[in-house]
C-alpha cells in the first residue's frame, strides 16, 4: 500500500476541516508546515517569499551562525536545489561519513505553477565543522552520495522524499520528525498531517517510519510501523489505541546500552514527551518496543498504554543526543507558551531530566522554532550545533550553544 493510499483509507473515516489561509509564497492555495507556527514565537508571514539577512544574535550561551537554506545561504539552495523556502533540517549520521538532513514542506520558484511545492526533501553533507556555515555539495543525478537527490530531468530540483495527497482536511502533507541509520539503512519517522489548526496545533492521521536502502535517494513506508491517530472509530475502521497519539512526533537517540530510544510527543506543541526503546534490529516491529512507565519496580513495559511522560508539557519539536564532554544526554525543545528554545540534560535517556535552560527567546529572535541537534559534529565538543527555523523567512539556520557555559546538575 502506498503512502497516499494509506492516507486515503484512514482519512475516509474522518471529516474535512477548513483549509489553511496562507503559505510561504503567499498563495492561499498552497499549504506549508509554517502555517501552524506563530503565537508565542511572534511574527507574521508576509506575502513575499523574500528571505532577510539573518540577525547576528548572541545570548551569552548561544549565537546564530548563518542560513543553511534559501537564497541568502552560502549554499544558494534556491538555484542549486530549487529550495527558496523550507524548515526543520532534522539531521542524523548515515553511518558512512555523511550527515543526512530532512526538511519539511519545501518551496522553490514562487512564480512557478504550485510554487514547486514538495512535502519534504533530503540533503546530504560531509561538513563536520559548521562554525563558518554548513556546506552542502552539489546534487548529481544518480549519485546517492551527492548533496541532494535530483533527477536527470530536474538536476537543480531536490526530489520529494515521502509523498502525500496534499488534500486539505484529508492529508495536507507528510512532515519528517526524526531519522536514524542502522546497519547502513536509513529510517525516517514522519507524520501525516490532516489539517493545520490554531498556532502550534495540528491534527495528524498517523505517524510511520519510511525506509531507504539507497542513502535517502528513495523511501518506502513500512506499514508495520504505522500508528493511526484517528479522532474516533467509524464503521469499517478498527478502534485506534489512544496511546498512538503519544508518538506522532519523534526523536531518536542511541542509548549506548544496546537500545535505541524513541521520544514521542502528540501532534502539536503542547503535549508532554514520552519514551520507548527497542533493539536496533527491531525498529520496524512495534510489538517488540518497550515503553517507559515511571514505575521503579517495572520501569519498562511492552504495553504502550502504560507509558508515562519523561518531560512535562509543553514540549515542541525536540531532539536528543549524547555529549561526551559533559557526560550527559542533551535535549533541545521548543516551549510554545514562553516562545523559547530550551535545553535539558540527563545521565540516562529516561531521566530524570533537568529543568529547562533557556537558550533563546522570541524577544531575542522572533519566529524561531524546531531546534534540531546537528549530528555531524563530534560528541566530545563543548559546542552544541543545531538547526532552527524562522517563521518569517521560512528557512533554516545554524546555531551554536557553548555547553561550557551551561550549568549541568
Amino acid at each position: 500500500m502506498t503512502t497516499a493510499c494509506l492516507t486515503a483509507s484512514l482519512a475516509a473515516a474522518i471529516g474535512v476541516a477548513a483549509p489553511a489561509s496562507a503559505a510561504p509564497c503567499g498563495n492561499k492555495g498552497i499549504f506549508g508546515s509554517s502555517l501552524a507556527f506563530g503565537s508565542s514565537f511572534g511574527g507574521l508571514l508576509g506575502s513575499r517569499s523574500d528571505q532577510k539577512p539573518l540577525p547576528r544574535i548572541s545570548t551569552g550561551t548561544s549565537r546564530t551562525i548563518g542560513w543553511v537554506t534559501g537564497a541568502l545561504s552560502n549554499n544558494r539552495t534556491d538555484t542549486r536545489f530549487g529550495i527558496s523556502g523550507t524548515d526543520l533540517g532534522i539531521s542524523w549520521d548515515n553511518g558512512s561519513g555523511q550527515t543526512l538532513m530532512a526538511f519539511g514542506d519545501t518551496y522553490g520558484d514562487c512564480n512557478a505553477p504550485g510554487q514547486q511545492w514538495r512535502h519534504n526533501t533530503i540533503m546530504r553533507t560531509t561538513d563536520t565543522d559548521p562554525d563558518n556555515g554548513l556546506v552542502i555539495g552539489p546534487g548529481i543525478p544518480g549519485d546517492i552520495r551527492s548533496g541532494a537527490s535530483v533527477s536527470t530531468a530536474a538536476p537543480r530540483t531536490a526530489s520529494e522524499a515521502v509523498g502525500s495527497p496534499g488534500v486539505p482536511g484529508v492529508a495536507i502533507t507528510s512532515i519528517p520528525t526524526a531519522g536514524i541509520a542502522i546497519n547502513g539503512i536509513q529510517f525516517m519517522n514522519y507524520m501525516s498531517v490532516r489539517s493545520w489548526g490554531a498556532a502550534g496545533r495540528w491534527v495528524t492521521n498517523y505517524s510511520a517510519i519510511a525506509v531507504s536502502r539507497d542513502n535517502g535517494q528513495t523511501w518506502t513506508t513500512a506499514q508495520s510501523t504505522v500508528r493511526p491517530n484517528l479522532p474516533a472509530p467509524s464503521p469499517g475502521v478498527r478502534v485506534v489505541d489512544d496511546s498512538n497519539g503519544k508518538f506522532q512526533q519523534s526523536a531518536y537517540v542511541d542509548g549506548r546500552d544496546g537500545f535505541i530510544y524513541q521520544y514521542g510527543t502528540p501532534n502539536g506543541r503542547f503535549g508532554a514527551a514520552f519514551l520507548a526503546r527497542f533493539r536496533p534490529a527491531d525498529i520496524l516491529d512495534l510489538g517488540r518496543y518497550e515503553y517507559f512507565t515511571g514505575d521503579r519496580k517495572t520501569p519498562w513495559s511492552p504495553d504502550k498504554t502504560k507509558s508515562n511522560s519523561v518531560v512535562r508539557e509543553p514540549v515542541g519539536e525536540l531532539s536528543v543526543a549524547w555529549n561526551a564532554r559533559i557526560g550527559r544526554f542533551v535535549m533541545l525543545t521548543g516551549d510554545e507558551n514562553r516562545g523559547s528554545i530550551t535545553l535539558r540534560t540527563s545521565r540516562t535517556p529516561q531521566g530524570p531530566w533537568s529543568g529547562p535552560t533557556t537558550l533563546l527567546t522570541s524577544g531575542q529572535l522572533s519566529g524561531v522554532y524546531a531546534p534540531y541537534i546537528y549530528a555531524g559534529t563530534s560528541p566530545d565538543s563543548s559546542y552544541l550545533y543545531f538547526t532552527a527555523s524562522r517563521w518569517q523567512d521560512y528557512n533554516v539556520m545554524m546555531m551554536r550553544t557553548d555547553l561550557s557555559l551551561i550549568r549541568v546538575p
